[in-house]
């Protein structure tokens, strides 16, 4: 079993980090902005979907249960 060395982990986390390709703040708005976008979309598509469904069903009950 090796012996763990902080000091070699350390370089070597500091080493792959400086590999990271971090996003400009430009990047990390659109993206964010697209989030939200898609986030309202699919909750204006499961309501409309919630909104038939409920219809639907209280079309069928009210047909059989009156």
């Amino acid at each position: 079993m090796a012996i763990a060395n902080p000091v070699k982990f350390i370089q070597e986390v500091r080493a792959e980090v400086a590999k990271v390709v971090w996003p400009t703040r430009r990047e990390v708005v659109l993206t964010t902005i697209m989030v939200f976008i898609l986030a309202a979309l699919t909750a204006v598509f499961f309501s409309l979907v919630d909104f038939v469904i409920r219809m639907g069903l209280s079309g069928v009950l009210g047909y059989f249960g009156g």
